[in-house]
């Protein structure tokens, strides 16, 4: 395949994302296509969106997307009965117009409401199909790497029609190339910069994460601040295809002017452990970001504002098993949690007036627990683990307390007796 053609050819793409960051990957690639004449945001579905663009564009939303769990090019369709439909499927397939016979492969294949019994025999067919192809062609076959593969080929079946996609990224997108030490149950990148755009963050807002741990959302955060494309520090698939070309690809990376990072800080973060705040300090420096982001070591129900102009609070709270580390590991989990949220509720009513609470948690008692009435909340999921990122609106005066008529004598209440008002 020729590389000029390659280029101005306009293929269909599918980006898969964590489930329910639909619209706001959705809204992400229409910015990114803002960058392109070619690229084109054609339909959100469950689990992703479709689009249709040039081989650059392929490279420019890897380059670009946050949310993106990764990026599909669309080699075939068609429809299927049976293992051996989806043998011929990607046996006719010209593979040698992508790849060499050379390169390594890895066969991903996911269904929904399939009638094939087993996705291992369908993966291997494919498998076979493709090896078929090219020692039909060239009297040898590619060889199979599970772990660390030339060339990833991802299969969607569906009822009826099974879907052939070249996957341009390889490793997933959320695996951004500088995380290298993560505490328990972490955040993946993806999701936390998709938690970010949900919440109404945008650069330059004020943003605080109280139980910060290593600092996912914060380094995402810090990053668009920055400006820091997600994936300038790694390498994709789409380099080892026959359409690539090396010195496009960085005359675009080129092209991207990071920021500095203002002086007065906007980001602000902090956790019980000291081990976190280390590796959360360690975590922004390999994720490039020169400036210093407040970090405190203190319990999230003593936090107070870490400024005084109002912003946004996004984080992850503890749960399960991640509690008991707060407290007497003795206690039952359940009397652990009511307590642990009863405390950090009181402190986001009467410390956090003017600020947007946001919680994304598996636990669907939280507010219940915060004893706060949640104003949103949006379903998740977080790898199979459905989820909800809860709002809580701190309105003004949340944090005040009833003013009482100065005392005269003969009042039966004591003057001194003050009711907070609650939110």
């Amino acid at each position: 395949m020729e590389k000029g053609f390659a280029m101005s050819v306009s293929y269909s793409w599918f980006c898969p994302c964590p489930r329910g960051l639909e619209t706001a990957l959705a809204e992400e690639l229409a910015e990114i296509a803002g960058q392109s004449d070619s690229l084109v945001v054609r339909a959100q579905v469950p689990g992703g969106v479709h689009c249709s663009g040039s081989m650059e564009d392929g490279w420019r939303m890897n380059l670009h997307s946050r949310i993106a769990s990764r990026i599909l090019l669309r080699v075939a369709q068609g429809a299927y009965r049976n293992e051996q439909d989806v043998y011929q499927l990607a046996f006719s397939q010209k593979w040698e117009n992508w790849f060499e016979v050379d390169h390594t492969i890895r066969i991903d294949v996911t269904a929904i409401q399939s009638p094939l019994k087993s996705l291992s025999f369908t993966t291997l067919k494919i498998k076979d199909a493709i090896a078929d192809h090219f020692r039909n062609r060239f009297g040898k076959r590619p060889s199979v790497d599970t772990k660390a593969p030339d060339i990833r080929i991802a299969a969607f079946l569906n009822a009826a029609h099974v879907t052939l996609y070249l996957d341009t990224s390889g490793e997933p997108l959320f695996k951004r190339g500088w995380r290298g030490k993560t505490g328990d149950a972490p955040l993946r990148e993806n999701l936390a910069a998709g938690l970010l755009r949900v919440a109404g963050w945008k650069p330059g807002m004020t943003l605080f994460d109280p139980m910060c741990g290593s600092g996912t959302i914060l380094a995402e955060a810090a990053r668009m601040l920055a400006g820091i494309p997600p994936g300038i520090n790694r390498r994709f698939a789409f380099e080892n295809l026959k359409s690539f070309d090396r010195k496009a690809w960085e005359a675009m990376k080129a092209a991207c002017k990071p920021r500095p990072l203002p002086k007065e800080p906007t980001l602000f973060g902090s956790d019980i452990s000291g081990d976190m705040i280390a590796m959360a300090r360690h975590n922004f420096r390999a994720a490039g970001i020169e400036a210093d982001i407040p970090l405190k070591q203190i319990e999230a129900q003593e936090v107070q504002p870490p400024t005084d102009v109002p912003g946004i609070i996004l984080t992850n709270p503890p749960y399960g098993e991640r509690i008991t580390v707060r407290g007497d590991k003795s206690r039952p989990q359940e009397e652990m949690a009511a307590q642990f949220y009863s405390a950090l509720g009181a402190t986001f009513k009467q410390r956090f007036a003017g600020w947007k609470v946001f919680l994304f948690t598996a636990d669907q008692d939280a507010p219940r627990m915060l004893r706060l009435q949640a104003s949103g909340k949006t379903p998740f999921y977080n790898g199979a683990i459905e989820c909800r990122l809860f709002r809580f609106d701190m309105v003004a005066g949340s944090n005040r307390k009833k003013i009482t008529a100065p005392h005269k004598p003969g009042d039966k209440k004591d003057s001194k007796q003050e009711q907070p008002i609650d939110t």
